[in-house]
């Protein structure tokens, strides 16, 4: 039996064709892809994320337990901003990767991936046992009782303002939504409850999240849409969201990311702080630091007009007698750039940028060349 977020009905209504992700049912599109990828990048869209896991995590020893078990550094993250990090295990296998926001002095509020609740919440509950000062940390998965919104686009901060009443109530110090920085939250009124606005998203473009009540989030939808449509903001769907990813090289947990990928292999050392302590999956993560990896993930684009390269396709290496390198984790046909792009692992001596590949796609071969990340860049 697939879930339903809390905006189910509100999606059906908007007449979204609907599909099965990470034992959701969820909206792929409204319209159709490519209108609502467009609309992100030029004006704003409306993304349903209540499918995404909240767990807060609180006390005395929070920022002691949080840095022993996630890779990024806690202590370099104050009160009302938030920060990319991932959970690890043993192995340096990446357990999930997530958003910690710093909410209170003592108070975390995590971000999880839909597909891995159960895997994090078991995963944070083992560790909690595990650590030392147990008792000063509280672990509460709220992701039941919590919905969630993307409003993201260069447009969305045109009309968030008129749709939450400011001051911030907690997290950071913000007269309202629009004056959050990059990566800040902050608590703000809605009706009669207090929600969570951060100023992140998974494009590649400006925008904000909310986090609010469960019964209350179809309210901050419709409201939303209402403000937003002098704006041209539009409802976008999980291929919207897909596209507009992969032209950015965001990681999509079961696609780039596993519990057999570590962070170093994936690109993502930056958000992996060897300098603050012990951690779960340190030592593994030190050594491919200090020694390299056998694979890379890298960015790619297709040469020409071809069928768009998709997850799984076989990477190879350029002209006649090349071998197998690897294969495609993220492939489409990119609404922005107007060609096939995509990601995937290759050994370190074929991920230096203008490398020669080939995509294999329905058993034929087109020539690709490895690029720098991001794919997509803003028009300046």
């Amino acid at each position: 039996m697939l879930k339903r977020t809390p905006l189910f009905a509100a999606h059906q209504q908007l007449g979204a064709r609907l599909v099965e992700f990470g034992g959701w049912e969820m909206p792929v599109q409204y319209t159709s892809i490519v209108e609502e990828h467009l609309a992100v990048r030029n004006a704003a869209g409306l993304f349903d994320i209540s499918h995404m896991g909240e767990v807060f995590v609180s006390g005395p020893a929070t920022l002691d337990f949080l840095n022993a078990t996630l890779t990024n550094d806690v202590r370099q993250c104050p009160v009302g901003r938030g920060q990319y990090t991932l959970l690890c295990n043993e192995r340096g296998g990446v357990v999930d990767d997530l958003y910690a926001y710093h909410i209170e002095p003592t108070g975390f509020l995590l971000i999880i991936n839909a597909s891995r609740i159960d895997a994090d919440v078991a995963w944070l509950e083992q560790r909690h046992r595990l650590f030392p000062a147990r008792a000063g940390v509280n672990l509460v998965n709220a992701s039941d009782q919590r919905g969630a919104v993307a409003v993201q686009g260069p447009r969305a901060a045109q009309f968030m303002d008129r749709c939450f009443a400011g001051p911030a109530v907690a997290g950071t110090a913000a007269g309202q939504p629009t004056s959050l920085k990059k990566n800040e939250i902050a608590s703000f009124r809605f009706a009669s409850h207090a929600v969570w606005v951060g100023r992140t998203g998974y494009t590649g473009e400006d925008g904000f999240e909310v986090v609010a009540p469960a019964e209350e989030i179809e309210s901050v939808w419709s409201k939303l849409l209402e403000a937003g449509q002098p704006f041209g903001l539009k409802p976008a769907g999980l291929g919207a969201r897909d596209t507009l990813r992969t032209e950015v090289c965001y990681p999509l947990y079961g696609h780039e990311l596993d519990e057999h990928t570590t962070p170093i292999e994936a690109g993502l050392g930056f958000f992996v702080a060897l300098d603050k302590g012990d951690f779960v999956g340190r030592s593994v993560l030190a050594e491919q630091k200090a020694k390299g990896t056998t694979r890379k993930l890298v960015a790619f684009k297709m040469a020409d007009k071809t069928p768009p390269p998709r997850p799984h396709y076989p990477i190879w290496g350029a002209g006649a007698g090349a071998a197998r390198l690897g294969e495609v984790t993220s492939g489409t046909q990119s609404p922005s750039l107007g060609l096939g792009l995509g990601l995937g692992y290759v050994p370190p001596e074929f991920a230096r940028p203008q490398t020669p590949i080939e995509i294999e796609i329905r058993g034929r071969r087109f020539p690709a060349v490895v690029v720098p990340k991001p794919i997509y860049r803003k028009p300046v």
